[in-house]
């Protein structure tokens, strides 16, 4: 009887896993032709916010769907502290492919950087675009538009190691971060999501299934404030990064504002 019951379990698992990749397919791919259609039509700003808003609300609408499973659970609320603030880096540590999906599902003016290829594809281009999404090609038109988005009181969401976590307890960070930070002079936040399972991890196949249940928290770090020197603010930054993860003991806090001040009532 053990043995029907595991046996029912896995195929449930399989079901929820297949289930939600048609859900997300068919979201995104629906909204990535509209948004084709709609983005020469729309004016940039507008095209912005709207493009940004059903991402968030489609992100939002597919991770509903795998948490009534009860296979995938989802704690993301500390992220609402950050919804109605204006001009903030968040950096956030990158173990899995769909950390994009887990932090972009509750903030709604969110910039992100993509690959190129990326922006080409077929599921996502057409809402990147009308998100305005940044494209990672020119490291100095990245900067300029990340800059640029920032000004204009948007979030921007950057991954300081670049890609997926592949060695522990973090990959070298890119100065990117420090050089936005400074130029744009807006506070970076940092966030931390904390799971148990590599599930979408860099060396995950996209075709294998996970053990479930998973588990998801997003945490809020330290907020540094505006940086004026990017190498020193990058020193003290990865010292932080390292410690939040658990690995040495804190730095001396010259940067940092009071943790007690990182979430707004």
């Amino acid at each position: 009887m053990k043995a029907f019951l595991r046996f029912l379990l896995a195929l449930y698992d399989y079901l929820v896993c297949f289930v939600g990749v048609l859900v997300f397919a068919g979201v995104f791919l629906s909204w990535s032709l509209l948004a084709l259609v709609l983005r020469p039509l729309l004016p940039i700003r507008i095209g912005r916010v709207l493009g940004r808003a059903y991402i968030m609300a489609g992100f939002r609408t597919c991770l509903g769907c795998l948490a009534l499973s009860g296979r995938f659970h989802f704690d993301l609320s500390e992220l609402d502290a950050l919804r109605d603030e204006k001009s903030l880096i968040i950096a956030s540590n990158h173990p899995s492919l769909w950390d994009v999906v887990l932090i972009v599902s509750r903030l709604p003016d969110v910039a992100c950087i993509m690959k190129a290829e990326l922006v080409s594809n077929i599921f996502l281009g057409g809402g990147a675009r009308l998100a305005r999404y940044i494209r990672n090609e020119s490291p100095r038109q990245m900067i300029t538009e990340s800059v640029k988005d920032l000004q204009d009181g948007s979030h921007l969401l950057l991954f300081p190691e670049g890609t997926r976590t592949v060695q522990q307890p973090i990959n070298q960070l890119k100065r990117s971060i420090g050089l936005i930070a400074c130029r744009a002079r807006v506070p970076v936040q940092m966030v931390f999501i904390e799971t148990e399972s590599r599930f979408l991890g860099k060396d995950w196949p996209l075709s294998r299934k996970p053990m479930l249940p998973i588990r998801y928290r997003v945490r809020l770090g330290r907020r540094f404030i505006p940086p004026e020197d990017s190498t020193k603010f990058m020193a003290e930054f990865e010292q932080h990064f390292i410690h939040e993860l658990g690995m040495v003991p804190p730095p001396s806090n010259t940067l940092t504002a009071p943790h007690d001040t990182l979430i707004a009532d």
